[in-house]
């Protein structure tokens, strides 16, 4: 782990879990003392020739020379039969570092673009960790041949664990869906644990899937997911230069090409990627930085979805709600001021507020079934649901957050000692 910090409370019980082989796709990792010493902090993951590639990147004005690089390939049509590559370090955000930032992408991906024999606008690239240091990429370059020599199908959670930072524990997810009879696979990792806020966070999201999907569908279908997957977690309202989500889909599995939304098998393979996608958001809040409570935050009854959207960050990213929380404080009044500070048209008068089953306060007033002690008791459990009627429409959306504790404090002023 990034700083040897203990591992989240919120983790999951069963550790990383053993994901399906993708084809056509291959990892590895290296220690190449970019930061840290002692642990892996390069990954490299192979995918094979003519796969569909799409990316979802941080809209961020200071974002880093690795985003704008990633976005720049996306944007040129692909070479026809050459495979791609996408390599990450940790421990060096290469952001902020001028044009020293550029050169530092331009070696590593020139070098993976030639061990793999690739152009090299087919090599993705991210790196995460500290801003405003120049990246050693003369450090990443010096390992490539060994990247290439480990190359396996089977090394994703290597992968994993190669690109953590404050992270404390390796997030993954997949699974096997059918699609008219034929088994397709899907499989992925992220890491994120601090400066995560929707737009996306300071995150790094690989999926890979071996389903045969053309490229403009896929990444369509991979930001519409997004807003309602990572564009719907925060953990400190701060949102990174270095977010990137990549989505590889190899072709390999024996089926023809998904071409349109009106494909019979486009609705079970997005309603798979989106849970894969979820479910990997939901970890990286699991893991935010000194968390101990998952939260979700369901907001029903706004003008629009965009407007639920919006409430329920303010309430989500509010400091005052989130350590109410970490104290196990049923402070509902903290939750009226957080709708009350969105900016989005809400009734006092018709509001409800539930914390899980329990109704809290209803017509703008606490409710006369509502007890202290109730409440209190609820809220030592450590995943948490918050449900807010706005009480003016039909609009809903649903966001998740954790707790804000003395711990993030610690992490965040230690980070750069």
């Amino acid at each position: 782990m990034g700083k040897d910090l203990p591992v989240s409370p919120l983790a999951p019980a069963g550790g990383f879990p053993k994901l399906p082989v993708i084809d056509g796709v291959r990892f590895a990792s290296v220690e190449a003392g970019i930061k840290y010493q002692g642990r892996t902090d390069v990954m490299l993951a192979e995918i094979a020739a003519d796969a569909s590639i799409a990316g979802v990147f941080t809209r961020s004005a200071t974002r880093a020379a690795p985003v704008l690089w990633c976005q720049d390939c996306l944007r040129q049509n692909p070479v026809s039969g050459k495979g791609f590559g996408i390599v990450v370090n940790s421990g060096n955000a290469n952001a902020f570092t001028g044009r020293n930032g550029l050169e530092g992408v331009q070696k590593t991906v020139n070098v993976v673009a030639e061990a793999l024999d690739i152009p090299a606008t087919h090599v993705f690239t991210a790196s995460t960790g500290v801003i405003g240091e120049p990246l050693p990429a003369e450090k990443i370059t010096a390992r490539v041949s060994d990247l290439i020599a480990w190359l396996s199908p089977e090394r994703a959670e290597d992968a994993a664990r190669a690109i953590m930072t404050t992270d404390t524990f390796p997030k993954g997810a997949g699974l096997e869906v059918t699609l008219d009879g034929v088994p397709v696979r899907i499989a992925g990792f992220a890491k994120g644990s601090g400066m995560i806020a929707p737009d996306m966070a300071t995150m790094l999201v690989y999926i890979f899937t071996d389903a045969a999907i053309a490229p403009d569908l896929l990444q369509d279908l991979l930001a519409s997911h997004n807003e309602t997957t990572f564009n719907a977690i925060t953990v400190d309202s701060d949102t990174s230069t270095s977010d990137s989500l990549m989505l590889a889909a190899t072709g390999k599995a024996p089926m023809a090409r998904i071409e349109s939304r009106e494909d019979p098998r486009f609705d079970r393979f997005s309603d798979a990627l989106h849970g894969i996608m979820l479910e990997l958001a939901h970890l990286v809040v699991r893991d935010g930085e000194g968390a101990t409570k998952f939260v979700e935050v369901a907001v029903t009854g706004a003008e629009t979805d965009a407007s639920a959207k919006r409430i329920g960050l303010a309430i989500a990213n509010s400091p005052l709600v989130k350590t109410a929380i970490a104290g196990e404080d049923p402070n509902w009044g903290r939750v009226v001021m957080a709708v009350g500070k969105a900016g989005e048209p809400a009734d006092r008068d018709r509001l409800s507020i539930h914390f899980g089953p329990i109704l809290v306060a209803e017509n703008g007033w606490v409710a006369e079934s509502y007890s202290e002690q109730a409440g209190a008791a609820y809220m030592k459990n450590s995943d948490l649901l918050i449900r807010v009627d706005v009480g003016i429409g039909h609009g809903a959306a649903s966001v998740w957050t954790c707790d804000l504790t003395h711990g993030y404090v610690t992490i965040n002023a230690d980070y750069r000692s």
